[in-house]
């Protein structure tokens, strides 16, 4: 396969935007994980000790470790073949494992390999870990490079009046930098969120009861093992009493609240979009890029609409994982198996589209002169402050006043709203205090 044979664009067209991603999500990459989840749990029974692993030497833990350390795409490749075989993926990773065994002398202790343990007591550890670390590793960083640079915009525009919008109207003024802090505000809320939801396993064996661990060793406290195993050695949260499979509770929580994050730059990248279309922000122009095959003038958002696109995508991905990856009929089905190979794909479309909103960011060149053209002309969004005011003097019916003034398709601009504050029965010093009322200054704390 290479990037023009791929079916899905993550792995062709944007798999230069998504190849951080490889060593989390791909097929070798899952392999790998279960081989460090076996690998560590061998290690766990011999420090424990069971009675038959007493004589494993620690020495020979890091040889262990080396295992998965240096799993190489050779390695994958002798799992998928031994799987040819066993029609059983996690199985497959057993025997692989064995097979090292055998090579590192270790023969003896073989059977202990995989110990009482069902398939999703490795699947339900290595993907949330793998999960865990890609986003701590790959999606946080750039997440965090997106909220500095809104963040620094919000610092750069705090002083730029702008005319705002509501219901697509001329409204009362805001700062272009505020409304920058908005999307900064939102985004820093969500990401806390996200970052306190555990990253919880399953570890419990064949029905989640440690039956298999129990009958063989009944003195042994497993559950405080398997607690003490998932949260000390992987790092994980240890989900008990569960079924045969994790709850996926959290995971569809940590699911919900990447579509949270997604919606609010979906958002945003609307807002620029409208921006650039509006003329508020020219592009900046990179020599020997095309913005239309047929109209020679145009430099497109296209960046903005990148981003949407794949974080429409992503999010409807997410939506489907959050609402079907905690049912599941009795004490498992396997419909979870598959869906679960698909988590990196919309982190994969999630990637993508962070990179187009901070390249399309990096790309914005303000147009000071159209901004302050937009609010030139529309003094009539004042009448919000001159009504206020009036309403502190004690002013009969001041909204009607400026309702009667503004409600008409007569252009309103400086000239014509003084007129009208000298119309007006109040003192001087109050006339004098509504003509310091510009739709440039008109802008709030």
């Amino acid at each position: 396969m290479t990037p023009l044979t791929a079916i899905s664009p993550i792995d062709g067209r944007y798999s230069q935007k998504t190849k951080d991603l490889v060593i989390y999500f791909s097929e070798e990459a899952l392999i790998k994980y279960r081989v460090r989840v076996e690998i560590e749990y061998f290690i766990a029974l011999c420090t424990l000790p069971l009675p038959q692993l007493k004589t494993v030497n620690s020495d020979i833990f890091s040889e262990l470790r080396n295992i998965y350390l240096n799993f190489s795409s050779t390695d994958a490749e002798a799992v998928k073949e031994i799987e040819s075989t066993t029609n059983h993926d996690v199985k497959a990773v057993e025997y692989f494992i064995k097979d090292r065994f055998d090579q590192l002398g270790l023969q003896q202790y073989k059977e202990f390999i995989h110990f009482g343990l069902t398939s999703q007591d490795i699947n339900n550890t290595a993907v949330p870990l793998s999960l865990k670390e890609s986003i701590e590793n790959v999606y946080l960083p750039v997440l965090n490079e997106i909220i500095e640079k809104i963040n620094d915009l919000s610092v750069d525009w705090k002083n730029i009046p702008l005319l705002a919008r509501t219901h697509g109207q001329p409204a009362s003024p805001t700062r272009l930098g505020k409304e920058m802090e908005v999307y900064v505000t939102r985004l820093n809320a969500q990401l806390k969120q996200l970052k306190i939801i555990p990253n919880s396993a399953k570890f419990g064996g064949a029905t989640g009861n440690y039956n298999a661990h129990h009958v063989a060793y009944p003195a042994i406290d497993w559950k405080s093992f398997g607690s003490d195993f998932v949260e000390k050695t992987l790092k994980l949260d240890h989900s008990f009493p569960t079924t045969q499979i994790e709850h996926y509770d959290n995971m569809a929580a940590l699911f919900d609240a990447l579509k949270r994050i997604n919606t609010i730059l979906i958002d945003l990248d609307r807002d620029f979009w409208t921006y650039v279309s509006m003329d508020y922000f020219k592009q900046k122009i990179k020599k020997g890029e095309v913005g239309s095959s047929a109209m020679p003038h145009k430099v497109n958002p296209i960046d903005f609409e990148n981003s949407e696109g794949n974080l429409g995508i992503a999010n409807a991905l997410f939506e489907h994982l959050s609402a079907k990856l905690p049912v599941s009929r009795l004490q498992r089905d396997l419909t979870d198996s598959t869906v679960l190979r698909n988590i990196g794909v919309p982190i994969g479309h999630t990637l993508i589209a962070f990179q187009s909103t901070l390249k399309g960011l990096n790309k914005l060149l303000l147009n000071e002169a159209k901004i302050q053209g937009d609010l030139e002309n529309n003094w009539a969004v004042v009448a919000e402050a001159i009504q206020t005011i009036l309403r502190r003097e004690g002013y009969a019916n001041p909204y009607e006043a400026l309702k009667g003034l503004t409600r008409t398709n007569e252009a309103i601009n400086k000239e014509s709203m003084a007129n009208f504050i000298e119309t007006l029965e109040v003192e001087e010093s109050v006339k004098e205090e509504l003509k310091t009322i510009t739709p440039q200054n008109y802008t709030g704390i």
